[in-house]
């Protein structure tokens, strides 16, 4: 290959994408060693970059590979002459379908080549669409073909990549490729006639796309942990660090190296650790570490691909950090021999922090090991039994706290303990050292008020039930530990539920206040409980609390009940009996057995039942007649415990008796029986019903009737003065006004009202009001019975009638006075003329609605 920078080509390297060739410094490519091509076609891409200036370019090389010939000199069987070949393939011209014929021109079946891969490379700059290859048939030359290609990257997602000029069969890329997007693509060619119909078989057709360097390495994480013991040998595994580069693996694109670039800090050396530039597994390189010195590393790994070539390979870094872990190389040792403090203890304070220094001092020093934490943790320990204290957690930490135990200061005023400090585990193999460290510490104990105290808590005392109020139970008293002071101690009640006690305040007697019972809920187990006080007048004042529980002997002061208090039986003997049982509060011997029995008196109870005993808790109640008259009946019973001495109670159990199937079952007629009705009561009731029925019926007879007449019947009044819906004729006129004799004289205008007030009863004008005193109208009852309706109706219309007051004054209707006269004359004067000299023809021109009225009016002479 020729290459020219424009510089000379000083210092300008080759290099290739594939191992099996390199490039020499004169352009020279050759292989690196010996190998087997198994395809037709080869494709490398040789770059050129100038170490200097940084500058990369890139060539692709494709090589042509051809079979070597047979010794015998006969051609390889099924092709052509190399020579015709080669020509063949150097034009970028695939024939995939190729036609043998014989000696006398007829043709032998065809066989397809195998097409060799199509190499791409990827990230090409083009220019787009760039060719790759040509294929054609030998056929074109006797029809017209038409070339297209299938597949994905053609007609399939993603669409358009390569495309097939269909006369010439050149194939073209459309756009640069990405290896790690798709690496290889598989096509299928087809050749068709003008009719579409088929002319070759479909030849399949694989293109790889070239890996070139575009993707850096990228590490799984941007920050690794790891950790080393100190004190490690050199060779030591630390971690491991991996970086993925999406370039083809196979190649030097993908082949990724790592390499340590900074250590920080660089102490005992700058070379502590090395990396394995294959496997990123970190490891020591030097001996040195020391925790103590330094704790932390932060190495910083580079990882570069094409095989690590800083010079041209693309890279990335990470951060590893190496923590150094402590080992037990150090023992403990305490920073003071010898502590002296005060604490302040009672012999009820277990647990609680002891031991204060004075002026918040160190109660021991430092009681530390450098070498703290894992199998070094140091442990402390103390020679009395009685104190404990907080272990420390970490280095250097003091140890601040004692705990004692049941230490009383009027037993022990001050104590003396020896505390030693050692590690967990062993030294490390090679220390000459002590492995524990021992200090005294003085503890001066500090007297304070402690609270009263019950010796026995709880107390238990034992009583019968049913004291009288004020009886003495017991003296509950209290001991003040406080020897040395002189405190009195106060008793009072905390907790007494059904306040039942009193306690006295100085000495602690306990009293009864009340009739203590068994049976009472506040009783839980025979036991009751009562909480009591007792404080002393120290300063500050403590006080303790102490419990009594008095276990009451139960005695025979309940009577027994009667169970069931209802019950229901056949009123004939024989089908079923009651059993009987009874509830004592009490308890044993204070229960059963029980005796039952019937009282003597009345003398119907033993005379219609009888009692039979199972055992001591149950009976049987049955019919002692033969039949019994179904109802409810009393049946009192006396049932007698077995206490000493012994409670009786006479118990009242209802009994229903009933007529039963059967099966002894009451029947539903006689559960009503049962319930207290006898049968007058039952055919009493049926004829309430009966006739509250009828009732019912009747009244609504009565509505139904009542509603049927008020829509028949017509309104009490004259058939002649009844208005409604009648026809009211307005078409007799008369004769006109001089058929009529009136008396003009009553339409003059009058000018006093004299002749009113004076005026006979007659004709009266209309809006002339008469005077006179008005008639009363009868009024009206609130509720009228319907009775009295028509006569009412008639009352009202006899008032009207008589009314002068209320309009119409009269039935003749008199018009106001119009004047003395009308210089228009009468009306009667208008005559129509007779003559037949008016002309009627102009009717003849109003139009078609006017016909009907000039063929009258316009005949003339003709009419």
């Amino acid at each position: 290959v020729k290459f020219n920078n424009c510089a000379g080509n000083k210092g300008v390297r080759y290099e290739t994408n594939s191992l099996d060739f390199k490039v020499r410094a004169d352009g020279t490519l050759y292989a690196a060693h010996h190998l087997q091509v198994p395809s037709k076609q080869l494709i490398l891409v040789v770059t050129a970059w100038d170490p200097q200036t940084l500058g990369r370019w890139q060539a692709m090389v494709r090589f042509l590979v051809a079979e070597k010939s047979q010794h015998n000199g006969h051609k390889p069987k099924g092709r052509k002459a190399l020579p015709g070949e080669l020509v063949q393939q150097q034009s970028d011209t695939l024939l995939p379908w190729r036609q043998h014929q014989s000696a006398n021109g007829l043709r032998r079946q065809k066989r397809d080549w195998v097409i060799p891969p199509i190499n791409v490379p990827e990230n090409s700059r083009g220019p787009f669409p760039q060719q790759l290859v040509r294929i054609r048939s030998d056929k074109d030359k006797e029809i017209h073909i038409r070339y297209s290609i299938t597949g994905v990257g053609a007609d399939q997602p993603p669409m358009e990549v390569f495309n097939i000029d269909p006369v010439s069969g050149r194939m073209y890329v459309t756009r640069p490729m990405d290896r790690e997007e798709r690496a290889s693509y598989h096509l299928r060619a087809h050749a068709v006639d003008m009719n579409g119909n088929k002319v070759e078989n479909p030849i399949d057709l694989y293109i790889y796309v070239i890996d070139m360097n575009d993707n850096r390495p990228e590490f799984i994480n941007q920050v690794y942990n790891g950790s080393v013991d100190e004190g490690s040998k050199p060779g030591t595994y630390v971690m491991t660090v991996t970086a993925n580069d999406a370039d083809d693996g196979t190649t030097a694109n993908g082949m990724v190296r790592y390499r340590i670039v900074t250590q920080t800090p660089q102490s005992p050396s700058q070379n502590m650790f090395t990396i394995n530039s294959e496997t990123g597994d970190i490891v020591t390189v030097a001996a040195g570490l020391d925790r103590e010195k330094v704790q932390q590393y932060i190495v910083i790994v580079q990882a570069t691909d094409m095989e690590g070539n800083l010079n041209y390979g693309l890279s990335n870094t990470a951060t590893a950090i190496i923590t150094v872990t402590d080992v037990n190389d150090n023992p403990p040792e305490f920073t003071t021999s010898t502590v002296t403090c005060m604490g302040q203890w009672s012999p009820l304070s277990a647990g609680i922090p002891g031991c204060t220094p004075p002026h918040q001092q160190s109660l021991m020093g430092q009681a530390g090991s450098r070498n703290w934490g894992g199998m070094g943790l140091p442990t402390t320990t103390c020679t009395h039994s009685h104190f404990s204290f907080s272990q420390p957690k970490r280095p250097r930490e003091k140890i601040q706290h004692f705990t004692a135990a049941a230490v009383d200061y009027e037993m022990n005023r001050a104590f003396m303990l020896t505390v030693m400090v050692s590690n967990q585990a062993p030294l490390a193999s090679g220390i000459q050292m002590s492995f524990q460290s021992t200090a005294g510490v003085t503890i001066s104990v500090t007297d304070v008020n402690e609270a009263p105290y019950f010796p026995t808590n709880h107390k238990l005392i034992r009583l019968e039930e049913g004291v009288p109020t004020g009886t003495v139970l017991t003296t509950f008293s209290a001991v003040d530990p406080d020897r040395f002071m002189q405190q009195a101690v106060r008793y009072s009640k905390l907790s007494d539920p059904a306040n039942w006690l009193n306690i006295n305040a100085t000495n602690g007697q306990i009293t009864t206040a009340a009739v203590l019972d068994r049976e009472s809920d506040y009783i839980k187990n025979n036991v009751y409980e009562a909480t009591f006080l007792a404080a002393d007048n120290g300063i500050p004042p403590a006080s303790g609390t102490g419990t009594l529980q008095i276990y009451l002997i139960d005695i025979n002061d309940n009577a027994p009940e009667l169970l069931p208090k209802e019950a229901q039986i056949c009123e004939k003997p024989n089908l079923n009996v009651i059993n009987i049982t009874a509830a004592d509060a009490d308890i044993d011997p204070n229960v059963g057995p029980f005796v039952f029995e019937l009282p003597s008196v009345p003398s119907a109870v033993r005379k219609n039942w009888t009692i039979t005993r199972l055992n001591g808790d149950y009976a049987q109640l049955s019919l002692r007649i033969m039949y019994l008259e179904a109802g409810v009946y009393d049946v009192p019973i006396i049932v007698t415990d077995s206490g000493n001495p012994p409670l009786y109670n006479t118990s009242v159990i209802k009994v229903k008796v009933c007529p039963c199937d059967e099966n002894g079952d009451c029947t539903t007629i006689g559960a009503v029986a049962a319930a207290g009705l006898g049968t007058g009561a039952i055919i009493a009731i049926l004829i309430c019903i009966i006739i509250l029925l009828t009732m019912v019926l009747l009244f609504v007879v009565w509505m139904k009737r009542r509603e049927k007449e008020r829509h028949t019947k017509q309104l009490l009044i004259d058939p002649e003065d009844d208005v409604r819906d009648n026809i009211l004729k307005y078409d007799e006129e008369g004769g006109g006004e001089e058929d009529q004799d009136y008396d003009l004289s009553q339409l003059q205008q009058p000018e006093t009202m004299d002749h009113v007030l004076n005026k006979t009863p007659g004709v009266r004008r209309v809006d002339e009001r008469p005077i006179g005193a008005e008639p009363q109208y009868p009024i009206r009852p609130v509720i009228p019975h319907p009775g009295d309706i028509g006569d009412f109706i008639n009352e009202g219309l006899r008032a009207a009638d008589n009314d002068p007051t209320a309009p119409p004054y009269d039935s003749l209707l008199v018009f106001d006075y119009e004047g003395s006269g009308s210089t228009a004359g009468s009306v009667s004067s208008l005559n129509s003329s007779s003559s037949g000299d008016q002309d009627y023809d102009y009717l003849n021109d109003w139009g078609p609605r006017f016909k009907k009225l000039a063929d009258m009016y316009g005949g003339g002479e003709e009419d």
